[in-house]
């Protein structure tokens, strides 16, 4: 019986003696294990295949990993593994999955747990130790070197499709939403106590505390602060109302630190106002980014919910319609399937304008539309190279066109002539991407193949092209020649190099045969 062991370092093939007694007495491989003596009697390393590299190390893990027999590993067993012979070789694998892709290659009976987890458990233990020439700290190196490049290449990130971006920026926007509610209401119940006549003026939580911030205390309040009033609110009567508030206030009266608190408190909830706003606007730039079309058709802020609660932008591109439709409604979907309810009508895109838009009666007709170009859209996204929202365009005014049919009967246009006008326009789009990339490549071509030519011209050749162009410019009476006149010349010219290049070669053959007369 023979064990496979994957090391970071290599290939391993263990003989195990005494098969019958291991597979019997497993009370005892389990204490032997310990012991690198009794185990070394038990275990004999029969072959040893270092990797080449780190990037081979990789690319075997990877192919263990999901099943896969690789070359090298086909190669070392072939070599080292006793396949011809009576008896059928037995081979201990700890993976399973790698012991049935090992078993469809070679004529051999695999065994999976049992002694050989046993046996696997021993060498990991006394691995330095069973191999020559490898120590524990080299060994130890190659495994984490190992996991960091296998850990590297799982977690495959591509830049230009960063939906987790947006997966984490809508799961910050909605947390930022309820943190802002939660200090916005702590600052109008502890402000409440000195100025409690403000919060039936001003309803807005952010707009409520910077009021708050730039109030402080109510009794400072005078004709002079009406303008920076009106600057955060935004309106004279509600600026001059909160003075008028302030005058005959029933708030009870508050101490300069207890204030300094408020006002730092009330800071800090402003700027967070704040950031959410940026945080939408970095949202809206990633969304036209990686899934424009979708953005361009539900929304940035429903878009992104969709992408996060699918989990990334290719699973709601797997998605049918019906799934996308009552995304969001998982709770309500199985209640209504245990209780033999109505099941719901939309999830996640009854946030988009045109269901709230549309009657009562036709919103489950108007979501089904809309979940099945919202599929498209996805879809689009997910796997065109050249990110453009004409599609997105296109499917919106499609869903406009079947909110205005659902109203007034008018009939909408067919799906196949707006993808006609979509796949137009695109095809524009990515014909003058294509034209202007390899117009720059043409023009420096073709200045090098200029730069080329006028260094290898010689000054002869310039003087007959010269003469040449004066001859064919005009004739003696100031008109252009015919074609058949220019090509007569150009014969003439033709023949004149060739006559000058005949007496040359002549020469040049005359000097040959002297040469040889002189030296026989």
């Amino acid at each position: 019986m023979h064990v496979l062991f994957e090391h970071a370092a290599g290939y391993a093939l263990f003989a195990v003696r005494e098969v019958e007694e291991v597979g019997l007495l497993l009370p005892q491989v389990e204490e032997s294990v310990l012991s690198l003596g009794k185990f070394n009697n038990m275990v004999n390393l029969a072959a040893f295949f270092p990797f080449k590299s780190a990037q081979a190390a990789l690319e075997n893990m990877n192919a263990i990993s999901e099943g896969v027999v690789h070359a090298d590993l086909k190669l070392f067993l072939e070599t080292n593994l006793p396949l011809s012979g009576k008896k059928k070789a037995v081979l201990g694998v700890s993976d399973a999955k790698i012991g049935a892709a090992l078993q469809e290659e070679f004529t051999v009976s695999i065994q999976t747990g049992g002694a050989v987890a046993e046996i696997t458990r021993g060498v990991r233990l006394h691995f330095h130790s069973l191999v020559k020439g490898l120590t524990g700290l080299a060994a130890s190196k190659a495994q984490l070197g190992l996991g960091h490049s296998y850990s590297r290449a799982k977690v495959k990130f591509n830049v230009n499709r960063a939906d987790n971006m947006i997966i984490q920026s809508i799961a910050l926007l909605d947390q930022l939403d309820k943190d802002i509610n939660t200090f916005s209401m702590r600052v109008r119940e502890w402000y409440g106590y000195h100025f409690p006549e403000l919060i039936k003026i001003v309803s807005e939580n952010s707009m409520y505390c910077r009021l708050a911030q730039l109030i402080g205390n109510r009794k400072e309040l005078s004709e002079e602060s009406l303008e920076s009033l009106e600057e955060v609110v935004m309106d004279s009567a509600k600026a001059q109302a909160i003075l008028d508030a302030s005058r005959s206030s029933m708030g009870m009266d508050i101490s300069p630190i207890d204030l300094i608190n408020i006002e730092r408190f009330s800071n800090r909830v402003v700027s967070l106002a704040a950031y959410r706003l940026e945080l939408q606007e970095y949202l809206r730039s990633k969304m036209s980014q990686v899934a424009p079309n979708l953005a361009a058709l539900i929304g940035e802020v429903v878009g992104a919910r969709l992408i996060s609660h699918a989990g990334s932008l290719t699973n709601l591109a797997k998605y049918p319609a019906s799934t996308v439709q009552i995304l969001g409604a998982e709770k309500a979907l199985f209640r209504a399937l245990k209780t033999r309810g109505n099941t719901p009508k939309y999830g996640l895109i009854f946030h988009s304008t045109f269901i709230g838009r549309a009657a009562a009666k036709n919103k489950g007709r108007i979501s089904r539309y809309l979940a099945n170009k919202c599929t498209i859209a996805s879809r689009i996204d997910c796997f065109s190279e050249v990110p453009t929202s004409v599609f997105g365009d296109k499917l919106r005014e499609q869903v406009e066109e079947r909110l205005s049919f659902y109203e007034t009967g008018e009939v909408p246009r067919k799906n196949v002539e707006v993808m006609k006008e979509a796949v137009k326009e695109v095809s524009h789009i990515d014909a003058y991407w294509v034209l202007c990339k390899p117009k720059k490549k043409k023009k420096k071509q073709a200045a090098e193949e200029t730069e080329e030519a006028e260094a290898v011209e010689t000054p002869a050749k310039k003087k007959k092209k010269l003469k040449a162009g004066d001859a064919e410019e005009t004739t003696d009476n100031g008109t252009e020649e015919t074609p058949a006149k220019k090509k007569k010349r150009k014969s003439e010219t033709l023949e004149a190099e060739a006559a000058d290049e005949a007496p040359e070669t002549v020469v040049s053959e005359k000097k040959k045969k002297k040469k040889k007369r002189e030296t026989e």
